[in-house]
């Protein structure tokens, strides 16, 4: 059965170069922590693992959290994976998983902790349910940013509640049947992504509970908010204090 995700503020946990708290969900086994970094980075808590997503940045970003168990990352671009922070931040349990071409470009230390997840593909072999969900352009003159196959979106199911990561992308076929999203961190900016007004029709077809833009520097998050109406519950945090 799914289950409400209720949220709410976590204060003075896990400083971080955003400007508000980290915030807590309710899953079948134990509170979710998700606090965001900045941009497109976030950490996530759960069940005594700690799971960075696209860690970029400054090193001392995550000196408050714990070694990631975890680390996820989307696609290529230098505001979604640096080889000097990752070497950095990983501890040596650290695990990774990585569309396939990232996993190419990893150096021999970082492959070794590798394991490459195409877009379709699921495992279970992370503590969690793990689904890599295709993110790239669709329309014809944004393809050459991000094509099909290169970057993964994730859901991470935790426990019974369904967290979406969008990464770079417009709102695919595969973004729009998503189905029991709890939580969504949706990436909106031009010209790499989509536009605010595509954003909020692609959260009409999905339906998340929750949805958070996220990857939305000098985008109108207001009008966005306004968009999707009651479609949703949009949260609107800064990400670029």
């Amino acid at each position: 059965m799914r289950k409400l995700c209720f949220i709410f503020p976590i204060l003075g946990l896990a400083l971080s170069p955003s400007s508000f708290a980290a915030e807590k969900f309710k899953t079948d086994q134990g509170a979710a922590i998700i606090t965001p970094v900045n941009h497109a980075t976030l950490v996530v808590e759960w069940g005594g693992k700690t799971i960075y997503v696209d860690p970029v940045g400054q090193p001392a970003w995550y000196k408050s959290f714990p070694k990631p168990d975890l680390v996820l990352l989307t696609h290529v671009h230098g505001d979604h994976y640096r080889e000097a922070v990752l070497t950095t931040v990983v501890g040596p349990k650290t695990r990774i998983i990585a569309p396939p071409v990232l996993v190419d470009l990893l150096n021999a230390d970082l492959k070794a902790k590798a394991v490459p997840l195409a877009n379709g593909a699921t495992t279970d072999k992370v503590g969690f349910k793990l689904e890599a969900v295709a993110s790239y352009n669709t329309t014809p003159p944004r393809k050459r940013f991000h094509p099909k196959g290169q970057g993964n979106g994730y859901v991470l199911n935790l426990a019974g509640t369904r967290i979406y990561i969008s990464g770079d992308t417009e709102g695919t076929p595969e973004m729009r049947v998503l189905k029991d999203i709890d939580v969504a961190f949706l990436c909106m900016n031009l010209p790499y992504t989509m536009d605010v007004a595509a954003a909020a029709a692609a959260v009409k077809d999905f339906k998340p509970k929750i949805v958070y833009p996220y990857h939305s520097r000098g985008q109108d998050t207001a009008k966005f908010k306004t968009l999707v109406g009651t479609a949703a519950e949009v949260r609107l945090r800064n990400w670029y204090p």
